[in-house]
């Protein structure tokens, strides 16, 4: 049985391990001061899966408003270990910032994607989701 609950700062070095599954190089003190950050604003969530008493896998998922549109849930990043995929733990993580975003009234979920990871677009399609449009993201560093 998989257990939903919220991350803590001591999830720190899993969740940095399993960020890295998806290409995301995390340290463990960047990872914990963001936790931290995440779970100290009420517009932001963060659960972890545990099965078997081990992490394996977390969801963030925040409050987004826009000018041009209502507001709305992002799904800012899910992942599940490689070794524990197609068990619903997916799934599972989405249902539990589905029951947090209630308290939003929002109408949408939404979740961007790499378009190299197509093994992740087809599991988002098999959970509900439809695909809405194809971007190019643009970033420029601050510094």
């Amino acid at each position: 049985m998989v257990e939903i609950r919220a991350i803590t700062e001591k999830d720190a070095e899993i969740v940095a391990e399993l960020s890295t599954q998806l290409g995301y190089q995390s340290n463990v003190d960047q990872t914990q001061i963001r936790i931290r950050q995440i779970n100290n604003s009420n517009e932001n969530c963060a659960y972890v899966a545990v099965f078997e008493n081990k992490v394996v896998g977390w969801i963030h998922g925040f409050y987004t408003l826009r000018i041009e549109s209502d507001p709305f849930i992002e799904i800012g990043g899910l992942v599940v270990d490689s070794a524990y995929r197609n068990l619903k733990i997916g799934k599972q993580l989405i249902d539990r910032v589905k029951l947090w975003a209630k308290d939003y009234q929002v109408k949408k979920l939404k979740v961007r994607c790499n378009i190299k990871r197509t093994e992740s677009h087809q599991f988002y399609e098999r959970v509900g989701f439809k695909e809405n449009k194809r971007q190019i993201a643009f970033e420029m560093d601050l510094d």
